[in-house]
């Protein structure tokens, strides 16, 4: 009798103390979210709008994942939770997770020259696959919109003169800093490490890797991602997902790369794109570089970009708006797609309400 009990002792012993929860073709759905805090979420991201001045925030999709399972989701036509929607730089953060893979292979090393994998940059040889992962090249790139176009590179590089092949109008750029001392938000940096990606794989592999690497193990099966003329892939810009695999991209990282009993990232991979660039320095930007993601850190003595959020809050971020919000110490991943081109919404204002409706602690 004894040695039965024993027996169920060890095996209860031996289970984890929390069980994960994990999407299949779908997601589980979690509890219904209701209350006041829910209605001052949905009045700040749909609010009434007149879609003829493009002004105010417009929010197309809001998903929320909480301990592996949705439970808040809502569309504005005509997004709807099949729609591949466009997610602008989001895609950079995406590159990088597709890069994770690679590295778990061992193909390459963060501190691997680029020149390397992608000989036009040997105009540059100092420059290291870690220096465009924190958009730290040192090449002089002006990230300007279609608001200031004229000396606008990211512009140039998507639409006129460099739309054929990318990264090779992005090497031809001078320097202006050298690799690694200083940050300067480039999509030609993000592009950089799409070109050798190609090399680093091989050209087999390429056009497929994205989905072999991450998009198939994870369960998306509906994404694209668009190449230049040369066939690499537009690393700044042009992957489409839904909102529901998008935010399968969160939970892998939310997760420290594991995607049920898998390893698919290395976790030194996940704690290097959470782990702020040594040389950034506070307000360059609204929120603190890492591998290719957005962290919510407090630097050089400043407060953390985003306030009414907790400090291991990152993100990978769009124009326009798109966002998605991994909040590992709320078990929360938030996927946002809107088209705010006045500029009008506020990522710690979403994240402050959708914290008092969604988190698990109780929210001041």
């Amino acid at each position: 009798m004894f040695k039965g009990l024993s027996l169920i002792v060890m095996l209860l012993l031996s289970l984890p103390a929390h069980a994960e929860n994990w999407p299949a073709e779908q997601w589980s759905t979690g509890p219904v979210i209701t209350g006041p805090a829910l209605q001052a979420l949905e009045t700040y991201a749909f609010p009434p709008r007149d879609d003829s001045t493009r002004t105010g925030v417009r929010t197309d999709a809001l998903l929320v994942i909480r301990d592996g399972q949705l439970i808040y989701e809502r569309y504005a036509g005509p997004t709807t939770a099949d729609t591949p929607h466009l997610t602008w730089s989001i895609s950079k953060s995406l590159m990088a997770t597709v890069l994770g893979v690679a590295y778990g292979e061992g193909l390459f090393k963060l501190q691997d020259p680029v020149q390397t994998f992608y000989p036009p940059m040997k105009k540059h040889p100092d420059v290291t696959m870690a220096d465009l992962l924190h958009w730290a090249s040192g090449l002089d790139w002006q990230e300007d919109y279609e608001y200031a176009p004229l000396k606008s590179s990211v512009v140039a590089m998507l639409y006129t003169r460099g739309h054929q092949d990318m990264a090779a109008f992005t090497a031809e750029h001078a320097e202006y800093a050298k690799p690694g001392q200083a940050f300067r938000y480039s999509s030609g940096d993000s592009g950089l490490l799409a070109a050798a990606l190609k090399t680093i794989v091989g050209p087999k592999r390429y056009p497929d890797y994205p989905w072999t690497a991450l998009f198939d193990p994870l369960g998306i099966h509906h994404a694209v991602w668009e190449t230049d003329a040369t066939g690499v892939f537009v690393a700044s810009s042009y992957a489409y997902l839904t909102a529901r695999d998008l935010a399968r991209v969160g939970l892998l990282m939310a997760r420290d790369g594991r995607w049920q009993g898998r390893q698919l990232l290395p976790e030194d991979w996940v704690a290097f794109n959470r782990q702020p660039f040594a040389h950034y320095k506070a307000h360059q930007d609204d929120a603190v570089p890492g591998g290719q993601w957005w962290l919510n850190r407090a630097v050089d003595g400043a407060a953390q970009p985003w306030p009414d959020a907790p400090a291991d809050t990152y993100a990978a971020l769009g124009h326009w708006g798109q966002a998605m919000y991994v909040i590992p110490s709320e078990n929360l991943v938030i996927v946002r797609y809107g088209d705010d081109r006045d500029e009008s919404y506020q990522h710690n204002e979403l994240l402050k309400l959708a914290l008092k409706a969604f988190a698990q602690k109780v929210q001041p």
